[in-house]
């Protein structure tokens, strides 16, 4: 079984972003732009470049050093209102020559430093989405069974089935068709730029043995989402699925590296 996630887009590619991206941070909108692009740094979604004339500069300070990358020579910022001003961690890296001519004058934000990101009116999670990802679910009446060790953890006659480009096929079951007996809520939340922010996770005991957050839900899935609304999907790298009657091999995924 080949690993996950699949390459999508080979790296270094660029491209304009065609929505309005904008970005806020402690209340005040810090990026607000049409005219952003897309770069892959690495092959399985891109960051986004903003033009210099779209970020509020005067919120942002230059630590005075330069760096070397891929890209081309780029000047550090951290928040001018962050605890160490010019001292803080670096949030913000400037194209001040870059190594292709759309590039230059371009910034480029670590995402975890800004509070929210949004695509139009929409807020995104994790990193900015692929606009080569798709992601669909959809109903089967294929019947799934999850199992571990032998024992039966849920059974559908009608799962909803999550394509993401990629990935693994997600199975979603309704909660009345899963043995919760099995199952113990965990404190663990994830985001995805795709599906939103998870409700809540589960681990999995069997014969005594916890295989900590092995399932998941979505109370409040995106959009694209919606059929998945409150139900349960588990890791397929972790548990056994048979669908159809035939056994899946587990798929490698870089979830469980």
């Amino acid at each position: 079984m080949p690993g996950y996630p699949k390459l999508i887009t080979r790296l270094n590619h660029i491209e304009p972003v065609p929505r309005r991206i904008r970005a806020m941070h402690q209340g005040e909108v810090l990026v607000d732009t049409t005219d952003a692009w897309y770069v892959w740094e690495w092959a399985n979604y891109p960051r986004y470049y903003i033009p210099r004339r779209d970020v509020r500069e005067e919120l942002l300070v230059a630590d005075g050093s330069t760096e070397d990358t891929p890209r081309g020579t780029v000047r550090r910022y951290a928040l001018a209102n962050g605890a160490n001003g010019p001292n803080g961690p670096t949030v913000a890296r400037l194209l001040i020559e870059g190594a292709r001519r759309e590039l230059s004058d371009l910034f480029r934000f670590e995402w975890d430093a800004i509070d929210q990101w949004f695509e139009e009116d929409e807020q995104v999670f994790v990193h900015p989405r692929n606009p080569y990802t798709r992601v669909d679910a959809l109903r089967s009446a294929r019947p799934v069974r999850i199992e571990l060790g032998g024992v039966l953890l849920a059974e559908s006659s009608s799962p909803v089935m999550v394509f993401e480009t990629g990935l693994p096929t997600r199975y979603y079951l309704n909660p009345t068709e899963v043995r919760f007996e099995h199952l113990v809520p965990t404190a663990t939340v994830t985001r995805c730029p795709y599906k939103g922010t998870t409700s809540g996770y589960w681990s999995v005991v069997v014969d005594g043995i916890v295989h900590d957050d092995l399932a998941w839900t979505y109370d409040f899935p995106t959009r694209q989402l919606l059929p998945v609304t409150g139900l349960m999907a588990f890791y397929n790298e972790k548990v056994d699925v048979v669908l159809d009657g035939v056994l899946l091999e587990r798929p490698k995924t870089h979830f469980f590296d």
